[in-house]
């Protein structure tokens, strides 16, 4: 029996693929049956005493079901070490009770996958007012690692506009904003951001002479219903910007919605691989090797 193998959901079986081979281990994808019922039937492949489960949690409802039943199977298959690779990590944004009645989903969902693994690795967690991905995941091991490297290289490999400004739309934004314009040598600034509504914002920019004559990467953790991204778009060519790139940790957008965001004036967009997206242009296989490398042991 090798001493540590990957299993994977279907959708991230690519780049699934790619981790194991730079972690030299064997991979199995999972098989997730859905009986007419809409019941789920899940088969894992062999376990190994440590498995690494890797699975992106932008489709969270049958996926976490699906996760904890190969959690199960793999337990009783023999894995005494089961670590959660989940480069998007759902339901963080709730983190508390906005009003009477609501569901504080990022807890539930924390104790569960607590409940079922050892380890949880994720990328930019989505975290407001939780101070660290240790109050999530109570009891076990859990880091939360920065797609900025990655994003830092990638740009840098691809060759970008030393003129260029890195833009974040909000102030939440800030701390990335700030490490991918260092990482690049180029200079950064923050819009404020005023939400109207689920998909409405207003974007104002306290520091608009720096954009004039000058390209953009703006650059967001998530976009969902892309208001944010569009809207800042807007703004960033109306204060003179020549071009706006959009650089995304996690594209949760509709792919229709790429016609969207070229009619607003934005030049191109680029997503990292931690959900399976057509924009994916960054990944994020080296990132997470040099996190698990603590789990190969020398004989694996």
């Amino acid at each position: 029996m090798t001493r540590i193998a990957i299993q994977s959901l279907q959708s991230g079986a690519t780049d699934a693929a790619r981790l194991a081979t730079r972690l030299r281990c064997p991979v199995n994808t999972i098989t997730v049956h859905r009986f007419p019922d809409k019941e789920l039937r899940v088969t894992v492949g062999p376990a190994a005493p440590t498995t690494i489960l890797y699975a992106s949690l932008d489709q969270p409802n049958d996926t976490l079901l699906a996760l904890l039943f190969a959690a199960e199977a793999l337990r009783r298959g023999g894995a005494r070490r089961l670590v959660l690779v989940a480069p998007y990590l759902c339901y963080m944004r709730q983190d508390t009770a906005f009003a009477p009645g609501e569901a504080i989903s990022q807890r539930v969902v924390g104790r569960l996958l607590a409940g079922a693994f050892d380890r949880v690795i994720t990328v930019d967690a989505h975290l407001h007012r939780t101070p660290s991905l240790a109050a999530v995941f109570p009891g076990i091991e859990s880091l939360n690692l920065s797609a900025i490297p990655a994003i830092a290289e990638g740009l840098a490999a691809a060759g970008h506009d030393p003129r260029a400004v890195v833009v974040g739309p909000d102030a939440e934004s800030e701390p990335w904003a700030s490490d991918l314009g260092t990482r690049l040598g180029i200079d950064h600034t923050v819009a404020r951001k005023t939400r109207r509504g689920d998909r409405t914002v207003d974007i104002d920019l306290p520091d608009a002479a720096i954009i004039a004559g000058r390209p953009v990467i703006l650059f967001d953790d998530i976009v969902s219903s892309g208001g944010t991204i569009i809207a800042c778009a807007k703004t960033l060519l109306a204060a003179g910007a020549t071009r706006v790139d959009v650089i995304v940790t996690h594209a949760l957008f509709p792919p229709t919605m790429l016609d969207d965001f070229t009619a607003a004036g934005i030049a191109s967009v680029r997503s990292t691989s931690s959900v399976p997206h057509p924009t994916n242009a960054i990944a994020l296989d080296g990132l997470l090797a040099a996190a698990l490398a603590g789990e190969v042991t020398p004989d694996d």
